[in-house]
C-alpha cells in the first residue's frame, strides 16, 4: 500500500460539524445592501449561518438558517463565479481547474474551524437574495437583531477578519454578476 503524495485530514463523524450560511443581499435599493445579524448578548456582529440537518441539503440549511436568524426568507441566488464543480454536461474526463460558471447557486466559499474540544466545523456559504414572492418577516431568533447595511458599512461592522473576508468574496461575485448581467441587457 502507498502513502498519498498528498496532505489529508480526515475526521469522523464526531469529529466534525457542518454549518450552513447565506450572504443575504437586498438588491431592490440604487446600491446592494446585506443584512448583518447582531448578537446581542455580544454586542457583535456576525454573518447568519447555522447546523445543517440530517437529509437536509446544504443550500436549504443556509436558507433556513437565514429565516431562522434573522426572520427574512431567503432564496440562493444565480452568479457568476470561478468554480471547480463541473457541469451536467462537461466530458467525464474534464481537467480539474476552476471554470467561470453562469446562473448557478453553489457555494461560493466554506470555512474551516477549529473547535475547542476537538475536531472542526465545516461552513458552506452561498449567496442569497431576499425573496421578493414571500414578503411577510418571521421573528427571527430572540437574542439576535438582523439589520440591512450598505456593503462598505456591513464589512466594518463584522467582528471577526474571516467572516469580513466572506462578505468581501460575496459582494465580489454580486458586482461581477451584476456587471455581466448589465453587459448582456446591453448587447441583447
Amino acid at each position: 500500500m502507498a502513502a498519498s503524495p498528498f496532505p489529508n485530514y480526515q475526521y469522523p463523524s464526531p469529529s466534525f460539524v457542518e454549518s450552513c450560511g447565506a450572504i443575504l443581499f437586498d438588491l431592490s435599493k440604487p446600491t446592494p445592501h446585506v443584512c448583518l445579524i447582531k448578537i446581542l448578548s455580544e454586542n457583535e456582529y456576525a454573518l447568519p449561518k447555522g447546523r445543517r440537518n440530517i437529509n437536509e441539503s446544504r443550500k436549504e440549511a443556509a436558507v433556513r438558517e437565514v429565516f431562522e436568524e434573522t426572520g427574512y426568507r431567503a432564496r440562493p441566488f444565480p452568479v457568476t463565479m470561478a468554480t471547480r464543480v463541473t457541469a451536467p454536461d462537461d466530458h467525464t474526463d474534464v481537467a480539474d481547474e476552476a471554470k467561470v460558471r453562469q446562473d448557478i447557486t453553489e457555494p461560493f466559499m466554506f470555512t474551516v474551524r477549529e473547535l475547542r474540544k476537538g475536531g472542526v466545523k465545516i461552513i458552506w456559504w452561498y449567496v442569497a437574495v431576499l425573496d421578493d414572492q414571500r414578503i411577510e418577516r418571521g421573528p427571527g431568533e430572540q437574542e439576535i437583531e438582523a439589520e440591512f447595511f450598505e456593503c462598505k458599512e456591513a464589512i466594518e461592522k463584522l467582528w471577526f477578519e474571516t467572516d469580513r473576508e466572506v462578505l468581501r468574496n460575496a459582494i465580489d461575485i454580486i458586482e461581477r454578476t451584476s456587471e455581466g448581467k448589465s453587459d448582456g441587457n446591453r448587447s441583447g
